[in-house]
């Protein structure tokens, strides 16, 4: 009888710090996650005032607009030397080309348009199928980089 006793204090004090421990782990997971979300707000600025900005909609101090959310830049990564041209991968790692390293680049808005612009100058934000044609949307470039006016 007593030996039963002793095993059961024994569990009882196991799982006490048990419970115990994982308290700390879950305020930790809970800090975690608060940071991720503030994070991730949308900063909002005003069309006229870029200097007016805000962490909630609202209207500009200077002139009374509407402040608008602003575009959130995303990382991407890249390879140093441009052995795929500009193409850019979501997560850090090595180059399928050349084995670099690639390296942290800001993602710039991508518009996609078909090549045989059945539509005109109409853009989209993914790649994919011409509505029109069925032809893979190709990836807009910028016609005026590299040279200066």
């Amino acid at each position: 009888m007593k030996s039963i006793k002793m095993l059961m204090m024994a569990v009882l004090t196991i799982l006490t710090i048990t419970v115990f421990a994982q308290e700390p782990a879950k305020e930790k997971n809970k800090m975690k996650k608060e940071k991720m979300e503030k994070s991730e707000m949308k900063m909002y600025s005003c069309p006229m005032h870029a200097d007016v900005t805000s962490n909630k909609p609202g209207k500009c101090t200077q002139c009374k607009m509407e402040l608008k959310a602003k575009e959130k830049h995303e990382t991407a990564y890249a390879c140093p030397m441009k052995c795929e041209g500009e193409k850019t991968y979501d997560k850090a790692g090595k180059c399928p080309a050349c084995k670099m390293n690639l390296k942290e680049v800001e993602k710039h808005d991508v518009a996609y348009a078909c090549p045989m612009k059945c539509e005109g100058d109409k853009t989209y934000d993914k790649a994919g199928k011409c509505p029109t044609c069925g032809m893979s949307l190709k990836e807009k470039k910028d016609e005026h980089a590299g040279h200066k006016h």
